[in-house]
């Protein structure tokens, strides 16, 4: 989720909120002051009645309407003494409408001049109160959707105003590419803390540019200056195990020296490839079909190992598995990929390729799985590798399928190494 749509939703659960909040409350208040004005008018009526039957007694005879209804009753001399009045709501049945009528009820007492005490119970109809109400309810109700949605949609556009030189300068983030040339940031804004951040931005970007390039000049000078010596120190080697004076011991030393410097030299080597697939410095993709790949390198190393007798078991699916990369590190790949299955495939064994239009997948034989999570690193080495190597295969592999768009993946499978290249994007 992007900023301007999270701050959008949180503001506006906000506003909803609040407005929820307010339209409670205001709806509360206005039925509060509304039963309030209900009570005083049955107080200001029972009032007037009760004045009326002080001074003329013969009116106290039961009196309706259609909204009003009153009824005097005599109370017992204790019942008067203790009488307490109460106001509160009930129904009637209304017999012109033939049904039961919301109604507000006052029950109050009062004592005559000949000492009797009198009950006088008040019906009050609250229709005129409840339609008020509920008409006030409805335009509450509107004025709410309208005020939350005139107000979201203002608080997007204003956001969206705010938030546009953070996306110009997303933008030119995302058009930067290591080593070239840092482009101008046309990103004019009023807000300072935008303005600062376009500074650290440019800054952030020329460091790393020149980092970038100290740091490739550095890695080709530093292999540059490594293959030199080795090569002089293998020439010597060599001149010397040409010599006939050597003993037998001799010559094994000379050997292991020649093997460790045939070692150090593909380490250098190595090392140089992975810094420079890390750096971005193989950019030039293009669309290759797997499949091709292997048919063409599949011949050679085949004849390479030959002597294991291994057993090639190859299935593909319906749809071809391609890939966007750089020509040169996609042949790195799977030659990686191949040459690791092919070397630790026990003789007699099998190596099995399969793949459809999102996974590839080189498997062979094993004895033991090996460790998934160092299997990747750096200089890692399982317990079936062979001196010879320098542990950066898998790593050079990951790397390369990483910067295509891949990822690679390890599973130990019914007695199978299986890797499997699998499409991210």
């Amino acid at each position: 989720m992007n900023l301007l749509h999270y701050t959008f939703r949180r503001l506006s659960l906000l506003l909803l909120a609040l407005m929820s909040l307010w339209g409670a409350l205001f709806y509360y208040t206005i039925l509060n002051k509304a039963t309030e004005e209900t009570d005083d008018a049955l107080r200001n009526y029972a009032f007037l009645l009760i004045k009326q039957a002080l001074r003329h007694p013969e009116t106290m005879h039961t009196g309706t309407s259609l909204y009003t209804f009153y009824r005097f009753r005599p109370l017992a001399e204790e019942e008067g003494d203790q009488y307490r009045e109460r106001i509160f709501d009930d129904t009637r049945y209304v017999e012109l409408e033939g049904r039961e009528e919301p109604v507000r009820v006052l029950q109050t007492s009062f004592r005559m001049a000949n000492g009797t005490f009198y009950e006088l119970t008040l019906h009050l109809s609250t229709l005129e109160r409840d339609g008020m109400v509920s008409a006030i309810l409805v335009y509450l109700f509107a004025l709410f959707v309208l005020f939350v949605l005139f107000t979201s949609l203002g608080t997007r556009h204003v956001l969206r105003r705010v938030f546009r030189p953070l996306e110009r300068l997303l933008a030119w983030l995302h058009g930067l590419h290591p080593g070239s040339d840092v482009p101008p940031l046309r990103n004019v804004t009023p807000v300072s803390e935008f303005q600062q951040l376009n500074a650290a931005a440019l800054a952030m970007a020329e460091r790393s540019r020149k980092a970038y390039l100290d740091q490739k000049q550095f890695i080709e000078n530093a292999s540059h200056e490594l293959q030199t010596p080795l090569a002089i120190v293998r020439g010597k080697v060599e001149l010397l195990a040409d010599s006939e004076n050597l003993t037998k011991g001799q010559m094994h030393v000379l050997d292991d020296i020649l093997a460790t410097l045939a070692r150090a030299v593909k380490l250098n080597k190595s090392l140089l490839l992975l810094s420079r697939i890390e750096n971005g410095q193989y950019a030039d993709a293009e669309r290759l079909d797997a499949e091709c790949l292997l048919d063409n390198l599949l011949p050679d190393l085949l004849d390479i190992y030959e002597h294991k007798h291994i057993c090639v078991e190859r299935s593909r699916g319906k749809a071809p598995f391609q890939l966007e990369a750089n020509p040169v590190l996609a042949q790195i790949l799977f030659t990686n990929l191949l040459k690791n299955a092919l070397l630790h495939t026990p003789a007699g064994g099998t190596l099995r390729i399969a793949s459809d239009a999102y996974v590839l997948s080189v498997g062979n034989t094993g004895i033991a799985p090996l460790d998934a999570s160092r299997l990747f690193q750096r200089f890692y080495r399982g317990a079936e590798t062979s001196g010879e190597s320098t542990g950066l295969g898998l790593s050079i592999a990951r790397s390369i399928a990483r910067a295509s768009g891949l990822e690679l993946e390890y599973e130990w499978s019914n007695s199978f190494h299986v890797f499997r290249l699998v499409k991210t994007s």
